[in-house]
């Protein structure tokens, strides 16, 4: 027996019953928990609420989590004599309840290890294709805009120029500059081993005009200039700006996707080479510093034993990393779904996806130019 002027129980051979009684509220929520948690889930109970004028939604909640714990018990709770209020707000109640989580197990199956296998794949395809999507849209664009010239976008153009390549300057320039550094003082401490020091110049410009240079470049264009289009389209998203625009009958693309991409197409092989030009200072600084090496010397040696085809090799990959940075920054900003949450996860996605994709179109440009002979 629970002492109570509103809760009964009553213990019976087959069951147990629990009767309730006058108006019910908050009040007496505490009570009825108690009640009703002495009684074991795998018992068999009958809550009577004939008695009952009047429960609140406490009353109610603490009867649905009875009912679910005795549920999961393999038991069965019966309600009896309550009226159709009392009832529905029970089964309201019971509707609202959160569901208990599973914990998660301690160790990875096959079926789980290869499902989560499978979803990231797919989740790759299905960015892919989008990427693939996006860049179709933007040759479409560009052609038309080309056939129609009043249509393209002149000022953005100009203005992402000067954003995505003018404000690169003085980052790039730095970093060639600390690169061709190391190089030559890496290089003068390992050849002067063997009396070749002079063959330093030999490997700061080839490693730098076929090579770091250009890559180097558009990694730092990929975490810098990806992000930003990421970020700045992704807010127009968040903003609804982009559906205005179809709604207005703008198209979101040539506005928004054809200049941002072209002005890295125009840009990067300028970036590249002002990156070659303070790669090959740093590394004659160093040079001069270290080996001895005058100025003119580095100058003549650089001239007599470099190719101008190197200098070729290096720019002539810099349209397709421009083209891969911009579509892979533009897509992810069209991917936002509207929190805060979801621009920052697309702008770091971005910069990653953007700054992998460089180092494997570098790779296979590396591989198809040593198959050719280049």
């Amino acid at each position: 027996m629970v002492p109570s002027e509103t809760i009964r129980v009553e213990t019976q051979p087959h069951e147990t019953r629990v009767l309730l009684t006058g108006r019910l509220g908050v009040a007496d929520v505490m009570r009825v928990r108690a009640a009703l948690a002495e009684i074991p889930d795998e018992a068999s109970l009958t809550l009577d609420l004939h008695g009952a004028r009047w429960i609140d939604t406490s009353i109610a909640w603490a009867i649905a989590v009875k009912r679910r714990a005795m549920e999961a018990a393999g038991s069965r709770l019966t309600i009896e004599g309550a009226s159709a209020e009392a009832e529905q707000l029970t089964e309201t109640v019971l509707a609202a309840l959160p569901e208990a989580e599973e914990p998660p197990g301690r160790a990875l199956s096959l079926r789980r290890m290869l499902e989560a296998l499978g979803r990231v794949l797919a989740g790759g395809v299905a960015v892919l294709a989008e990427t693939i999507g996006t860049l179709g849209l933007f040759l479409h664009r560009l052609a038309l805009s080309l056939i129609r010239p009043r249509e393209f976008r002149l000022t953005a153009l100009v203005h992402h120029c000067e954003a995505a390549g003018l404000g690169a300057v003085p980052i790039v320039a730095l970093m060639a500059f600390l690169i061709g550094v190391v190089l030559a003082f890496q290089g003068s401490t390992q050849l002067r081993q063997f009396g070749a020091e002079v063959f330093v110049v030999d490997l700061i410009a080839i490693s730098i005009l076929r090579e770091l240079g250009i890559l180097l470049t558009a990694i730092i264009v990929a975490g810098r200039t990806a992000s930003a289009y990421t970020a700045a389209i992704g807010s127009m998203k968040m903003r609804e700006e982009i559906d205005a625009m179809r709604t207005l009958g703008i198209d979101p693309t040539t506005v928004l996707i054809v200049p941002r991409v072209l002005a890295l197409v125009l840009m990067l092989p300028i970036l590249g080479l002002i990156a070659n030009i303070a790669g090959l200072f740093g590394g004659a600084l160093m040079s001069w510093i270290e080996l001895g090496i005058s100025p003119a010397m580095f100058r003549t040696r650089l001239i007599e034993g470099t190719s101008v085809d190197h200098v070729f090799v290096g720019l002539i990959k810099a349209p397709v990393f421009a083209v891969v940075i911009g579509i892979i920054g533009c897509q992810a900003g069209l991917r936002v779904r509207g929190t805060a949450e979801s621009l920052g996860r697309m702008t770091s996605n971005a910069v990653v996806a953007a700054i992998f994709a460089v180092i494997v179109i570098d790779a296979l440009f590396s591989i198809f130019f040593a198959e050719m002979g280049i």
